[in-house]
């Protein structure tokens, strides 16, 4: 069994934005704009927040998807691409967090 990656969740996304809005969950976030996703996001954040505070590590992973899931939808709701994102985070791991603040505050 292969892994399901964040790559696979945006091609199913964007699949199911293809269906009528009636039949897919998906596609009737996205036919709300960017503020229906943006709102699902930020509700599902706090439920993960709330579940690792209680220490609830069953609530965590599923709130957790559910945050993965909202975002990428709220990403292509944006116009933005998955592999921007990646990129991003590719080039910030191009050294650490620390020299990198580091090196602003000499700027």
């Amino acid at each position: 069994m292969t892994a399901f990656t964040l790559a696979d969740l945006d091609a199913l996304v964007a699949e199911r934005a293809q269906a009528p809005a009636d039949q897919s969950y998906t596609a009737k976030l996205l036919a709300g704009g960017p503020a229906k996703p943006a709102k699902k996001l930020g509700e599902e954040a706090v439920e993960a927040a709330i579940a690792a505070v209680q220490g609830d590590r069953g609530g965590l992973v599923s709130e957790a998807a559910d945050v993965l899931y909202h975002l990428v939808v709220l990403l292509r709701a944006g116009g933005v691409g998955l592999d921007e994102v990646m990129a991003e985070l590719e080039r910030r791991t191009a050294q650490s967090g620390i020299a990198e603040k580091a090196a602003r505050r000499q700027t």
